[in-house]
């Protein structure tokens, strides 16, 4: 049977509620940004290249931040959302003694995806600069592609001061990994993608260094073909060497999946504070 690619990837279309979780995203971010700052444990909107969107804001936990670093990267089909909206996903991190940094970045159709990519890179080179320490990078959405970049970089072609495995472990929610998909997409109008350029931007095809890390992770209710998407990467990389788990979280959807990362106690935060660890 034919895919409808427009019903598969829309993912909106999928949660008629999604308006509202954005607005809620929105409320929690400001808040958890609010009781952070009054701590004194927040340092919001560092630059980390020269336009307004390409910032860091940074949670530090409790007590100091002498733990692991870790990077969240938000989703929005790399055309939409902001890092504000997303504050409170280093809730449950920074209880735990990891330093959160939530990063911004350019958005199609104004930049392209493989741009989106080196920024990305960028922001993870800034907080090498400034932690002298390996992140672990997690993400949600487009967030979940990028978080899987970084863990494929070889960071001493972008900067030989760094560590070749800069970011050697990812969490990677409900991402894309392979984007030939979006060829058949109205949205590629924005990304403008050929066959090739989608090939050259999907992480599943690049070549990864034996003993990296990624997490897999999709909520249960989305799409066969985002269900698809997580395990091909899991599965790919694994035969590459790469230690994988590819896990479908029952009942949750494309929005409502990365909620847990706020929750102290969750079995998702403890997964990401024992990954913040291995770095």
């Amino acid at each position: 049977m034919a895919i409808d690619w427009e019903v598969e990837y829309n993912n909106r279309a999928r949660v008629p509620e999604h308006p509202q979780i954005f607005a809620q995203w929105a409320r929690d971010g400001a808040a958890y940004r609010e009781e952070a700052s009054k701590d004194g444990r927040a340092e919001i909107g560092l630059k980390y290249g020269p336009s307004p969107r390409q910032t860091i804001d940074l949670f530090k936990p409790r007590g100091g931040a002498d733990g692991p670093v870790a990077l969240f990267i938000h989703g929005g089909y790399w055309r939409s959302l902001e890092p504000q909206s997303f504050s409170q996903m280093a809730r449950g991190m920074n209880a735990h003694g990891v330093t959160v940094a939530v990063s911004g970045y350019d958005l199609a159709p104004q930049v392209s995806i493989g741009q989106i990519i080196e920024q990305t890179q960028q922001a993870c080179l800034f907080l090498r600069r400034r932690f002298k320490k390996r992140i672990m990078v997690s993400g949600h959405s487009a967030g979940g592609h990028l978080a899987a970049c970084m863990v494929a970089t070889d960071w001493k072609v972008l900067d030989g001061g760094a560590p070749a495995d800069l970011a050697p472990v990812g969490y990677a929610i409900s991402g894309l990994y392979d984007l030939a998909p979006l060829l058949h997409l109205a949205t590629n109008a924005d990304f403008k993608l050929d066959a090739a350029e989608a090939r050259r931007i999907s992480p599943l095809f690049w070549p990864v260094a034996k003993g990296r890390v990624l997490d897999a992770v999709v909520g249960g209710a989305e799409s066969s073909e985002f269900l698809r998407q997580s395990k091909i990467v899991a599965d790919g990389w694994r035969e590459k060497g790469v230690e994988t788990r590819y896990e479908a979280i029952p009942g949750m959807n494309h929005f409502t999946v990365c909620d847990p990362m706020t929750d102290p106690t969750s079995a998702m935060t403890k997964r990401l504070v024992e990954l913040a660890n291995k770095t």
